[in-house]
């Protein structure tokens, strides 16, 4: 395994933010997708529990921090381009806000 540290990061090719998609290691389901900045970046690392940025409310928050349905973050992936990550996270509970079990609970039809 290759590691990338933080400063490798390329937030600048989307305005500061890049894409984070949360993957349950226990299920192997895509759980949702969501942004981070540097330091979203920095407080998951820090504190073992995943952080965003949203862009709706314009800060950081910490997933489950209302809910309780929080993500502890085993691993973060990194890829090829460093512009955006996966956490591979236990989910406790839901995480979607709309109380499905991961946000990608529909498929698309012609």
């Amino acid at each position: 395994m290759k590691y990338v540290r933080i400063d490798e990061l390329d937030f600048d090719k989307s305005g500061g933010l890049i894409p984070v998609v949360a993957y349950e290691r226990r299920t192997g389901e895509v759980l949702m997708l969501a942004y981070a900045n540097k330091e979203a970046v920095e407080k998951t690392l820090a504190s073992g529990y995943a952080h965003y940025f949203s862009r709706s409310r314009n800060k950081i928050w910490m997933k489950g921090e209302t809910s309780g349905n929080v993500q502890r973050v085993l691993e973060v992936l990194v890829d090829c381009d460093n512009d955006s990550l996966i956490y591979v996270v236990e989910q406790e509970g839901v995480a979607c806000h709309t109380g499905n079990r991961t946000c990608f609970f529909r498929k698309l039809i012609l």
